[in-house]
C-alpha cells in the first residue's frame, strides 16, 4: 500500500474550499452585484406605520426621529413610537417632539412581559397600536438615509408581497474598526438579500424592515420565540417568509445608517448577541450559512499550508481566480449598497474575517442574555 500523500490531499481540500467560495460568489452573490429591479407600470402608496421601540434612547431620539417624522411621503403614514420603561428623558423629547408632528403616536410602556424576553414585547405592543396594514421598522439609533425612505420600502409591495427586506447600514466614520463593521454589514446584508432573490429567504434586520400587519397576526407574532431574547427581526423573518411573498429593496434612498460602535469591545458584544439566534434557523439555511462560513474560515490557514508544502504556484493560481471573482463581485455589490469606499480594503478585511469567526463562533452555541437594551 503506498504510502498516504499529505500534501495533495491537504491541496485537493483546499482547491475544493475555493471552488465551494467560488460558487457562492458566482451563483448567489452575484444576484445582488448584477441586480436590476423590475420595471414596474404602475406603483400605488400604502398607508404606512413606522415602528420604533426604545429603552433609555433620549438622545437617539432626539437625533434621529426627526428624520423619520420629516419623510416626504405623500399618502398616510404614522410613527409608533414604544417608549419601553425609560429611566432617561425619552418621554420629554417623545412629548416636545409630538407637539410640532401630529404623525407622531407615543406610546408609554410601565411594565414588564414577565414570559416574553427582549425587544419583542415593545415590539408587539407597536404593531397593535400601528392603524395601517404595511409596517415599516427600525431602530432609535437608525436615521433614514433620504426623506424619500418610506416612499421606496412600501413601493417594493404588490398583490403577493407581505415582506420587505432593507439594508441598514452604518455611517462613515475613520479608523479600521469603522471598515470592519461597515465590511461585516455588507457581507451579512450581501447574503440575507442574495438568498432572499434566490427564493430562499432566511433573516431581515430591525433596523429596515418591512411586513404587514396581518402577516403578524396570523403568525400569532412571536409567539413560537418568545423566549428568546433576540430574533424579533431574523427569527420572525426566518419563520414567516417564503420564496413568493418576500421582496428586497436596493436603492441608496431606502438605506437606514446606524452610529457604529466605536470599541471593539462594544462591538464584540453587539455581534455576539445578535449570533445566539443562528442555531435556531431552518435547517436548510444552517447548512447552506454554514458551508459558507466554513469554507471561508478554513481558505487561508488551507491556502498557506498548500503554498508551503505542496506547490506554491498551483496555490497562487486558485487564489487569484477567487480573488478576480470576489473582486467583482464585491465591487458591484458595494457601489449598489453605498459602500464604495470599502473596495479597496476588501482584501484585507476578508482576512481580518478568519479572526472574526474565531471570536464569534463560541456565540452560536451560548445561552442568550435576557436583555434587548
Amino acid at each position: 500500500m503506498p504510502p498516504i500523500n499529505w500534501s495533495e490531499i491537504l491541496f485537493v481540500l483546499f482547491a475544493f474550499v475555493a471552488l465551494v467560495q467560488v460558487l457562492y460568489y458566482s451563483c448567489l452573490f452575484s444576484k445582488i452585484a448584477f441586480y436590476k429591479p423590475k420595471l414596474k407600470t404602475s406603483s400605488r402608496q400604502h398607508p404606512v406605520s413606522v415602528i420604533i421601540c426604545a429603552r433609555d434612547e433620549d438622545e437617539n431620539l432626539a437625533r434621529n426621529l426627526p428624520g423619520v417624522l420629516v419623510q416626504n411621503y405623500k399618502s398616510t403614514f404614522e410613527v409608533v413610537a414604544v417608549n419601553h420603561n425609560s429611566l432617561d428623558d425619552s418621554k420629554y423629547i417623545l412629548q416636545e417632539l409630538k407637539k410640532t408632528f401630529k404623525s407622531l403616536n407615543v406610546v408609554e410602556l410601565t411594565q414588564e412581559a414577565k414570559l416574553i424576553s427582549g425587544k419583542k414585547y415593545p415590539l408587539s405592543i407597536g404593531i397593535r397600536e400601528a392603524k395601517h396594514e404595511v409596517l415599516l421598522l427600525t431602530d432609535a439609533d437608525c436615521v433614514p438615509a433620504s426623506e424619500f425612505w418610506v416612499e421606496k420600502m412600501q413601493d417594493a409591495y404588490d398583490d403577493n408581497i407581505e415582506i420587505v427586506l432593507g439594508y441598514g447600514a452604518y455611517h462613515k466614520k475613520s479608523g479600521m474598526l469603522n471598515k470592519m463593521i461597515r465590511f461585516e454589514t455588507f457581507h451579512t446584508a450581501l447574503q440575507y438579500l442574495s438568498y432572499a432573490l434566490a427564493g430562499m429567504p432566511y433573516m431581515g434586520v430591525g433596523r429596515n424592515l418591512s411586513y404587514k400587519k396581518d402577516l403578524f397576526l396570523r403568525n400569532k407574532g412571536f409567539a413560537s420565540i418568545n423566549h428568546i431574547p433576540s430574533g424579533d427581526d431574523d427569527l420572525f423573518i426566518n419563520k414567516v417568509a417564503t420564496k413568493k411573498n418576500t421582496a428586497i429593496i436596493i436603492d441608496p434612498e431606502a438605506v437606514t445608517r446606524s452610529i457604529p460602535k466605536t470599541t471593539w469591545k462594544g462591538w464584540f458584544k453587539q455581534k455576539s448577541r445578535h449570533y445566539t439566534t443562528a442555531k435556531f434557523y431552518r435547517p436548510q439555511h444552517k447548512f447552506l450559512l454554514g458551508l459558507y462560513f466554513t469554507t471561508q474560515f478554513l481558505f487561508y490557514p488551507l491556502l498557506i499550508l498548500s503554498g508551503i508544502f505542496f506547490d506554491w504556484r498551483y496555490a497562487l493560481g486558485i487564489f487569484i481566480l477567487r480573488l478576480i471573482i470576489q473582486a467583482v463581485i464585491f465591487r458591484n455589490a458595494m457601489k449598489k449598497m453605498g459602500e464604495d469606499d470599502l473596495w479597496s480594503w476588501f482584501l484585507v478585511l476578508d482576512v481580518m474575517m478568519f479572526v472574526y469567526y474565531i471570536i464569534f463562533a463560541s456565540a452560536l452555541w451560548r445561552k442568550p442574555n435576557q436583555k434587548w437594551n
